[in-house]
């Protein structure tokens, strides 16, 4: 009998029949088992670029002319989304849509799993107990492998249910390196030159919003990892270079490295039930060998408090089968079904054992390593990082020759001296002596008998050990299969049978085909298609269960020593009733692991398109009274919670309320109205903590736009006096609107909200009046006329006032404070339109001051509320739009270009105050040095540019033209200078002409190579030249906004540096959505007839005030 046979057989429950044809396994489970055994060697599936293109969808029946039942045998045949299509006829919308559904009435719970495991728990706030508040230096890299979490969990391409009581992830190991790969490297913000950064290759390629399907990619090395080359490298690096990469060291020469494909679906009708299969491909030019080490742990939560739950547990229930058992998840069963041998490019079996590989289960303890960290005591024989002892022998403590009993491990140290900047910033506030490149840990007791796991096979983390050895090179692939679930084998044949488990997962890859081509039938190119869906499914994945509750935090737990004293003072202590424990958007799950309330905002957009219940909830969640502080204040992020970013969330909660109705016909009223009400609260906490004077300017510190100013807009100015923000007061105008607009949609289902629209109204109109208006020798003027733009200002105690004249971002923000008024809404809420008329005639002196005149009636007898005149808007444009300014190939700028040039700056008590033109990375440590808006291009500043300028043409429609770029004597309208600047933002992430994408930075491999160049990266911000990624490089949280891009405009956008496309679509982008006679029962027609069948198709309709 073969050892599969054997494994087979007690998976099953019984042995396969002996040579002599006897059986001694059960009578049941023979009757249960499903027919011949399937041979173990099956076919591989090649990794599917994620541009493939599904399978037609099943055509839709109609029911009267085929309404007889089918055969049974031909039922069966069919697949699940067959089976739905034949249930739900013309109801059907696909597979995907069909699970939300029921995910949203609570039928099935399809969101439980996901990957909610962040890539870096390591070096965060939350696990910060250090008296300086240095979280880089008081859990590094180094620890992470020996020391249990507290407050979360990490791992590659992780996924736990959504209260984390259990976790899967990846590790790998080369053969070369000291330690397992099991959680992603990077620098910390004291080595890297640009602050800190990942320093790995890895992609996010497709998720579906429930999770069903989902692909992820690692990028492993065959040689040894440069761990310490890297860290050298970046420290000794100024900040006049760029970072160093791992593309810079030579371990993916010669394509040496292994593609690793992990993917997970879920069973069609059972969201507890995970397919897991594993993919790895060699690259290299040799055979080469890996270790596939899936592990399977529970998070520590037993090492902390007295009263914690019964620890779970974790055994071999059988060969190849882990048994975890937890209180309140129940039973689950992992099954690491044996493995067939490695095959080359074609398919063909590699020589060597035909029974293929089997998995040998490991079990240890999840606790801290205290020997090897700090020299003590262990509280369990089995420790956190038994598996790295156990598999790397280098990783082995060594017996010490001088004493018996005793050895000495070496571990990297990054607990070094290091002093206090001057000014900290919000990512560490110190800095570090770089790192010596290995020192000699503690002596710690050997055991009499080295076992690093435990021999009864039991704990709370475990893994399945899977040894490939000689994967033929180029192309030569191993896989591994394995089956989370809580049903038993007798359950469910993909356990026993490979083609029903691979078919199970090519139909949950099929049904996300189906749903993301659901989204654009129109002409969209195959390369905007991939980036769109990569885009997504990146959202998708950054999502993390995230838990910070402040008062066991700041006070330590009873089963630990107490943290410094000193730690009370360093940060969010005045956040106590912060209690958060829940599935977040991240920005990035490696360098920004905690939610950014801004990004959040800009998330929820298209998050919105894919999943509206996701991100409806996490604009709702911002706003409970777990999460704001008691006087309205939302929290920012974990280094500062009390720090102030630009108020977005009020437009985006519209947005998103606005996007669901036209997309899925659902117009939530009671999620619009409950977040409304609490944003009536932050609205006030603004009105009362940053109007200082009540004067309606407003200081509002850094505003997310960190070094944009020529001081740190977050410190007392050296100068004196008060800085009087032009973009600051800009954000409360726009914060304003988006308050009044959604009053409006309110009032149309209750009146008592007209009165809370009329008090918007006027608070905007005196917002204007303050930004543009002076009065006497009262200087408040932000804008300044002879260089037709907004300035920042200084008031000194004397009451003069000093603009700075620094064209960048601060001075374009007042565009996005604009909102136009349909004439059928103003009539119907007559109390709100007496109000409003009343105002415009009794107050001339401050109507007519407003920026945009209300008396004049745009296009369709619309009105115009808007920080910006006519004449303003076209000089701001100008500007704007001028090539050597503000307009890049990539978007809009940051910074005016003109700053190259002709920096300024000032000097004050002899320190040189000055602000430059900075395209790419910045130059100086001012927040940690790794943001720059010193002239890069940031995609979610210019996603709202872009929908101002849609605005704006809702009201002037063709009347006003601008040169666009200014001087190429080519005019457009508003709505044709939006789309531009959308193509010019995809045209960062498109292939040109000659394949390349600009935010690759002209990396050969990463443009040509096959194995690289369908693949995107979605940074943080974009160099302002060349449109190369910069800081974090997977932070789709509002890169991904590029998506709702592609959907609404890629139909148009032509290949970069191609001739333009002819703009027949743009003119209709916005019409249909506004006073149709189906929402307001007025008489304006429906102008859905002058769409092209293109743009209806796509998500152009979704104007900013699609209705």
């Amino acid at each position: 009998m073969s050892r599969a046979e054997q494994i087979r057989g007690k998976f099953f429950g019984k042995d396969k029949p002996a040579s002599d044809g006897k059986t001694n396994g059960s009578p049941d489970a023979s009757a249960a088992r499903p027919g011949p055994e399937v041979p173990l060697s099956i076919h591989i599936p090649k990794p599917h670029p994620p541009t493939q293109q599904p399978n037609p969808p099943p055509k839709l029946k109609d029911s009267k002319s085929d309404s007889s039942p089918k055969p049974e045998s031909t039922r069966d045949s069919l697949s699940f989304r067959e089976r739905l299509v034949e249930q739900l006829g013309h109801e059907y919308h696909g597979a995907e849509r069909y699970r939300l559904v029921q995910d949203d009435k609570k039928e099935l719970h399809w969101k439980r799993w996901g990957p909610y495991v962040s890539d870096r728990q390591w070096a965060t706030v939350r696990e910060d107990y250090s008296a300086n508040g240095d979280a880089w230096s008081h859990f590094p890299h180094d620890h992470a492998r020996s020391r249990a979490y507290r407050w979360g969990e990490d791992g590659l391409a992780g996924i736990s249910d959504n209260h984390q009581r259990v976790c899967f992830g990846l590790s790998v190991w080369n053969g070369q390196d000291s330690i397992l790969k099991e959680r992603l490297f990077g620098v910390t913000g004291h080595q890297g030159n640009h602050g800190e950064d990942v320093k790995e290759l890895y992609y996010y390629l497709d998720s579906t919003p429930t999770h069903s399907y989902m692909k992820y990619l690692y990028k492993y090395p065959q040689k040894r990892y440069p761990y310490e080359e890297l860290v050298r490298e970046n420290v000794n690096r100024g900040r006049d270079v760029p970072e160093f990469e791992i593309l810079d060291t030579d371990c993916f020469d010669d394509d040496r490295y292994w593609d690793v494909f992990v993917e997970y679906a879920k069973d069609e009708q059972d969201p507890d039930s995970i397919y897991v299969r594993i993919t790895s491909y060699n690259r290299g030019p040799d055979a080469a060998t890996l270790h596939v080490v899936p592990q399977f742990w529970f998070p520590n939560t037993w090492s902390w408090n007295d009263d914690h739950p019964q620890t779970p547990s974790m055994y071999a229930s059988g060969e190849g089968v882990i048994t975890a058992k937890h209180h309140s998840l129940g039973k689950l069963n992992l099954y690491c079904l044996p493995s067939p041998p490695p095959v080359d490019a074609k398919g063909e079996e590699a020589q060597g054992d035909a029974e293929g590989v089997f998995p040998e289960l490991l079990f240890t303890e999840n606790n801290t390593n205290f020997s090897r960290l700090y020299g003590g005591q262990n509280e369990t024989s089995y420790v956190k990082d038994a598996f790295h002892d156990h598999i790397v022998t280098s990783h082995r403590p060594t017996e010490c020759d001088s004493q018996e009993g005793f050895f000495a491990g070496k571990i990297h140290s990054q607990t070094q001296s290091h002093h206090t900047k001057p000014s900290g910033g919000f990512r560490g506030d110190e800095i570090e002596t770089p790192p010596s490149e290995q020192e000699q840990g503690p002596r710690t007791p050997f055991p009499p008998t080295a076992s690093y796991v435990n021999p009864e096979r039991k704990g709370t983390k475990s893994a399945a050990h899977y040894i490939f050895r000689d994967v033929p090179p180029r192309g030569g692939c191993a896989v591994v299969r394995m089956k989370l679930t809580p049903r038993k084998p007798a359950e469910d044949p993909s356990v026993e049978d490979e083609g029903v488990f691979d078919d199970a997962v090519e139909e949950r890859r099929e049904e996300a085909n189906e749903f993301y081509n659901g989204l654009v039938l129109g002409p969209i190119s195959d390369d905007f298609r991939q980036i769109m869906r990569q885009a997504l499914g990146g959202m998708l994945w950054t999502k993390q269960h995230y838990q910070f509750i402040q008062e066991p935090w700041m006070k330590g737990d009873p089963k630990q020593p107490p943290p410094p004293s000193e730690r009370k003072h360093i940060r969010n202590k005045d956040w106590r009733h912060l209690h958060i424990s829940d599935i977040l958007s991240m920005p990035d799950k490696w360098e920004y692991p905690f939610f950014a309330a801004w990004d959040t905002a800009f998330h929820c957009i298209p998050l919105a398109v894919v999943d509206p219940t996701f991100a409806k909830k996490q604009l709702d969640l911002l706003t409970r009274e777990w999460y704001m502080k008691p006087d309205g204040q939302i929290p920012a992020y974990e280094w500062n919670f009390g720090d102030v970013n630009p108020p977005v969330h009020a437009w985006s909660v519209f947005r998103v309320f606005k996007i669901e109705r036209k997309l899925y016909g659902n117009e939530d009223l009671a999620f619009l109205e409950r977040v409304f009400q609490k944003l009536l609260l932050n609205f006030t906490w603004w009105v009362n903590r940053k109007d200082a004077e009540g004067n309606n300017i407003f200081e509002g510190g850094f505003l997310g736009l960190d070094n944009i100013g020529v001081f740190n807009r977050s410190e007392p100015l050296p100068t004196g006096g008060t800085l009087r923000q032009a973009d600051g007061t800009a954000w409360m105008a726009f914060y304003c609107l988006n308050m009044l607009n959604i009053a409006l949609e309110l009032a149309k289902h209750n009146p008592v909200y007209e009165d809370i629209a009329s008090k918007f109204f006027e608070h905007f109109i005196f917002i204007s009046d303050a930004m543009t208006f002076k009065e006497g020798d009262n200087e408040q003027s932000l804008w300044n006329e002879q260089d037709g733009m907004y300035y920042d200002a200084i008031q000194f105690e004397s009451g003069h006032t000093m603009q700075l004249p620094v064209r960048s971002l601060v001075g374009l923000i007042p565009l996005y404070a604009t909102l136009v008024l349909e004439p059928s809404v103003i009539n119907r809420l007559p109390g709100f339109k007496k109000r409003m008329e009343w105002f415009i005639e009794n107050r001339p002196e401050i109507a007519e001051r407003n920026m945009a005149n209300m008396k004049v009636r745009g296009r369709g007898e619309r009105r115009l509320l808007a920080l910006a005149s006519k004449e303003r808007l076209e000089r701001i444009l100008q500007v704007m739009l001028d090539e050597d300014e503000f307009l890049s190939e990539h978007g809009i700028r940051s910074l005016s270009k003109k700053h190259k040039e002709h920096p300024w700056g000032m000097d004050v008590h002899g320190q040189r105050y000055e602000v430059n033109y900075w395209p790419g990375d910045s130059m100086s440590g001012m927040f940690g040095g790794n943001s720059n808006w010193r002239g890069p291009i940031w995609l979610a500043v210019n996603f709202l540019l872009i929908e101002s300028l849609q605005r704006f043409y809702q009201y002037y429609g063709d009347e006003v033209q601008v040169e666009c770029p200014t001087g190429s004597g080519d005019y457009m309208n508003l709505a044709n200078v939006a789309e531009e600047i959308q193509h010019r933002i995809i045209h960062i992430f498109g292939r040109d002409v000659e394949g390349k994408r600009a935010t690759n930075g002209g990396n050969v491999k990463l443009d040509r190579d096959p194995h690289f160049r369908d693949y995107v990266w979605f940074y943080e911000y974009f160099h302002a030249d060349d449109g190369h990624g910069i800081g974090a490089s997977h932070q789709t949280g509002w890169s991904g906004l590029v998506a709702y891009h592609i959907l609404q405009s890629g139909a148009s956008c032509r290949l970069p540096k191609t001739p333009k496309t002819p703009r027949g679509i743009v003119h209709h982008y916005f019409d249909e959505t506004i006073d149709s006679q189906s929402e307001y029962g007025g008489a304006t027609p429906s102008m859905l007839s002058a769409y092209s069948v293109a743009d209806a198709n796509t998500l152009g309709d979704i104007s900013p005030d699609a209705l």
